[in-house]
């Protein structure tokens, strides 16, 4: 809400206060701020007369000027098309700041110039607010304009804004009033009211219009009617103010209209009478009813949307948009002036399909009924004033409102419970009172007759709020509780989530948060299962859509963010929920995902590169299971369904038997980079037993290392030869390590050698060599049996 300082001070006094001031007065009482603004972003400007006007020798398109300012006549050159002797225009004088442009004495083609002369658009105001005749050249001033004033007061832009940010439930505050209002009750000063009492109103508007309603969206329905209006340009205060609250003058009719929703939050809707005809119908549309509307689009429509027509066909989408036949023109003489409530959820349904309005955004709120009957009279009002319209007597209306009263009992002792401060009855009242509600004390109890245009206030609670607003959030102290405090328990999610995200960050990774959200295709990525998707009722944009179901595509678009810019080193991870639904049933679940290419420079320990690779992110995610309890319970398998996956590099990844997730490296389809990609059901893995991690003191004898390379099959797993060395190798054997896999054309057939590295130790004695090589032939025995192998000897 753009709030003109000149409109506001029309209706509440604010003594002199400054802008920021009172923007930080109404920021303390919970209405924010994004910014305070000048409608004219000029400075050291004068009015100045034209006495003289030549053609620059040295420029096809300068002209030389001598223009009195009013202290001196001065030479000024100036390339604007419509500049000539004899005219009132706009002088920034040397030092004049025109937005980041300073004016200065200076010398053109070998002539001085002492000044400028200005268009409207070099003052500052927006392209939407100029005629084309602005936009072509300079400003040119009526003759009733007094050389050397100022011409920002002469022309009604002396005026600045401040830009609020208001909260959803207010929507009184979409509104002149509703800031005064506020004001008023900031700074203990009364509202003063618009004017609305029509000096002649003659004849009946029954005689003129009725008013049929054939919806129960409609609950209110006021219809008056003006006649012989003259329409031309707007007078300058009414200009102004339309331009600080963002809008663009058009003449006195149509800115009437906008001004009265500006002060009043009512927006109202002005049809051309004579192409209305005399009966209004407010009905649902038909399906697939056309409708053109004042912007000359054909709109196809649906029984959802609530229409203003006549007897032969939809005139105007009610609250959103009128149509183009009955619009107001040039050669309208009479009016009819519609001021309606609708049901705010149609109106919203409507404007998402249609078009997002100041108008449409009230209605979508709630209006004031009582408002509603206001705003029609001053509309009639302004019209009598600024249009020399005639009004005729009466309002045709259709109410069905409930006008029953707001009175809310307030129990004294729940006020000091809620603030955590005594405030005494007194200044209870006191606020009470400024913020315009009348108010009985009763014994225990405040008994509150809250206004209809404060909607937002329904309960005990909400009044208490009013009451600390403006008593001062500053003015209530701090304090210890005083009640005993229970400590609260950390859920055993937290806490592996908490466990996950160090573990990862200590192996170098950085962690992301991206969006749930994600397109159709994001969606269909890294499925794991089969699922109906969940899909977002009123997306904010195409790409979020869905609910995801797999955070790795994201964090390729991470990867794809940071290698447009030159980062090709990206090691991240994510924790988040996903979402699937299954049997009609929505299942949430955990997981981490991990992405990795590029260097990993956080573990460039004494000088030793890591480069992203399958093994580098299968130890990551082992080292992970591990830490979280389940050492030798882990099982990565070759076989793997993700399509999006390297055919001949992935895996699934198994604790218990029980799929965790996956593991691989990026198909070349979706990234031509080596990217390598895990996730991992964190939902899943909570479900499984943890046993507790046993810390053992290091042995202090010596180990012995064995090293063996068997040639297999390329079909043999190394997980299953692995797991028949553990079977033969007894407790002495302490870890098994593969450092290699070779094959090369010295291999026979399809075979393949791996190496590996037998690790033995004991903790209670020093091993003899004798009962180590004794374990280490059973165990080349074994693998050669079980799988044909063979002991590779070069």
């Amino acid at each position: 809400m753009k709030l003109s300082r000149s409109f506001l001070d029309e209706y509440v006094d604010t003594k002199g206060i400054s802008n920021k001031e009172l923007a930080d007065m109404m920021t303390k009482v919970g209405n924010e701020y994004e910014s305070i603004s000048e409608i004219a972003n000029a400075t050291n400007l004068v009015i100045g007369e034209v006495l003289e006007c030549i053609p620059h020798p040295n420029s096809d398109h300068l002209h030389i000027c001598k223009v009195n300012v009013g202290t001196d006549i001065r030479q000024i050159v100036c390339g604007a098309p419509n500049v000539k002797a004899n005219i009132k225009v706009i002088v920034a004088l040397p030092g004049a700041k025109l937005g980041d442009i300073v004016i200065k004495e200076g010398v053109i083609r070998q002539e001085e110039s002492k000044g400028m002369l200005c268009s409207l658009q070099e003052l500052g105001l927006y392209s939407k607010y100029l005629t084309d005749e602005d936009k072509k050249g300079i400003h040119i001033l009526g003759d009733d304009a007094v050389v050397g004033s100022d011409p920002l007061e002469y022309l009604g832009l002396d005026d600045s804004y401040i830009d609020f940010e208001l909260t959803s439930n207010r929507n009184d505050l979409l509104s002149v009033l509703g800031m005064a209002y506020e004001v008023g009750a900031i700074l203990n000063e009364k509202v003063k009211l618009p004017e609305t009492t029509i000096e002649k109103e003659i004849e009946d508007v029954k005689d003129y219009i009725s008013v049929d309603v054939e919806t129960e969206n409609c609950p209110l329905y006021l219809a008056r009617i003006v006649k012989n209006v003259t329409i031309n340009e707007s007078p300058n205060f009414i200009k102004k103010r339309l331009m600080a609250s963002g809008i663009r003058p058009i003449n006195n009719v149509v800115d009437i209209s906008n001004y009265v929703m500006l002060e009043y939050g009512q927006p109202l809707h002005f049809f051309d009478y004579d192409a209305l005809g005399n009966k209004i119908i407010i009905r649902q549309a038909k399906q697939d009813e056309e409708l053109t509307t004042l912007d000359g689009t054909s709109r196809t429509l649906d029984q959802s949307d609530i229409v203003i027509a006549n007897e032969n066909h939809a005139v105007a989408l009610a609250g959103v948009m009128g149509g183009l036949k009955e619009e107001i023109e040039e050669t309208t003489k009479n009016i009819a002036i519609e001021s309606a409530i609708f049901n705010p959820v149609n109106i919203r349904k409507t404007s998402r399909k249609i078009l997002m309005s100041e108008a449409s955004s009230r209605f979508e709120k709630g209006l004031d009924p009582k408002r509603t009957y206001a705003a029609i009279d001053r509309a009639c009002y302004l019209l009598e004033k600024y249009a020399n319209a005639t009004v005729i007597k009466g309002i045709e209306k259709y109410d069905k409102i409930s006008y029953k009263e707001n009175v809310i009992k307030l129990n004294k002792n729940k006020i000091s419970k809620v603030l955590g401060l005594e405030i005494n009855s007194d200044e209870i009242v006191d606020v009470f009172n400024r913020l315009g509600f009348k108010t009985i004390v009763d014994k225990e109890n405040y008994v509150v007759d809250v206004p209809s245009r404060r909607m937002d206030i329904k309960i005990e609670e909400d009044l208490i709020e009013e009451i600390g607003r403006i008593h001062g959030i500053d003015n209530i102290e701090g304090k210890l509780p005083t009640e005993e405090i229970k400590p609260g328990k950390r859920t055993y999610s937290y806490e592996i989530e908490k466990i996950v995200k160090e573990n990862l960050i200590s192996s170098g990774l950085k962690e992301v948060i991206t969006y749930s959200l994600v397109d159709e295709k994001m969606l269909n990525q890294f499925k794991e299962e089969d699922f109906a998707p969940y899909k977002v009722l009123r997306p904010i944009s195409k790409d979020k859509e869905y609910m995801r179901n797999s955070i790795v595509p994201s964090l390729i678009n991470v990867y794809n963010y940071n290698v447009s810019r030159k980062n090709e080193s990206v090691n991240i991870f994510e924790v988040s929920e996903t979402y699937v639904k299954i049997d009609n049933k929505m299942k949430e679940s955990k997981k981490v995902a991990i992405l990795m290419s590029g260097d990993l420079s956080e573990t460039k320990w004494l000088g030793i590169k890591q480069t992203a690779n399958f093994y580098l992110l299968k130890g990551i995610v082992i080292n992970l299971l591990n830490y979280l309890g389940f050492k030798g319970r882990i099982v990565i398998d070759s076989t793997c369904d993700i399509n999006e996956l390297h055919p001949y590099n992935k895996a699934s990844i198994y604790v218990d038997r029980e799929k965790v997730g996956y593991i691989g490296k990026v198909h070349p389809e979706i990234s031509k980079k080596d990217l390598y990609v895990c996730e991992i059901n964190l939902t899943k893995v909570m479900t499984l037993h943890i046993k507790p991690i046993k810390n053992k003191e290091i042995s202090k004898y010596p180990t012995i290392k064995k090293d063996v390379a068997f040639v297999v099959d390329n079909n043999i797993k190394s997980l299953d030869i692995t797991n028949t060395i553990k079977k033969v190798g007894t407790q002495l054997l302490k870890d098994i390590d593969i450092f290699d896999l070779y094959t090369g054309n010295n291999i026979i057939g399809s075979k393949k050698s791996i190496a590996y590295t037998l690790t033995f130790n004991s903790s209670d004695r020093t091993l003899t060599e004798e009962e180590v090589d004794k374990i280490f032939r059973n165990i080349i025995e074994k693998v050669e049996t079980t799988y044909n192998a063979k002991i590779r000897d070069k």
